[in-house]
């Protein structure tokens, strides 16, 4: 566990590497790990996009907020959000006051790169994902901004956004939210 116990949340647009470099983020810094998309998966027995089709993003946006308040330990943990998790009214808020928010954060290009063919990603199946890429971070911009930390994830290794990330965390768990 940290010095201070207090969690890393990663936050971020889909495809920007929260996972991914959530693992290896967790292992520099000897934390456990949990994925808010993997735990609501496991909680439900069925998949996100199987929440999404049959009951909504509204429904799978309330099983986020479940998570968030109540779904993991209070610290010793990296989680890594989906998506969409913060852009609840107050849920930026409340990860900041349980511990470091951390944004990750890749170009519209980069992330449809990234999430190509991927069928786990109900909100850019059919056409047009590049502009509905632009237009979902365009709307969530303000709120990823308001994270304790960016880190831009285009162009590096994801041994290098994890060691960012490690090195983001360290300075700001000793007191800032």
């Amino acid at each position: 566990m940290s010095a201070t116990g207090r969690n890393l949340y990663l936050i971020g647009f889909m495809g920007t590497g929260k996972s991914s470099v959530g693992r290896l983020a967790a292992q520099r810094l000897g934390l456990g790990l949990i994925d808010s998309d993997q735990a609501i998966e496991r909680a439900e027995g069925r998949s996100i996009t199987e929440i999404f089709c049959k009951e909504g993003e509204g429904a799978f946006r309330e099983m986020e907020r479940r998570f968030a308040e109540e779904g993991h330990a209070p610290g010793g943990l990296v989680v890594s959000c989906g998506g969409g998790l913060v852009m609840a009214p107050g849920m930026l808020e409340r990860l900041k006051a349980k511990g470091v928010v951390i944004c990750l954060h890749a170009s519209a290009e980069t992330v449809l790169a990234r999430t190509a063919g991927k069928r786990h990603r109900p909100l850019l199946e059919g056409g047009g994902a590049l502009e509905r890429i632009r237009r979902l971070m365009a709307e969530r911009e303000r709120v990823y901004r308001g994270a304790h930390a960016i880190v831009l994830t285009d162009g590096r290794t994801l041994a290098e956004v994890a060691e960012h990330v490690a090195r983001a965390y360290r300075d700001l768990a000793g007191g800032r939210s």
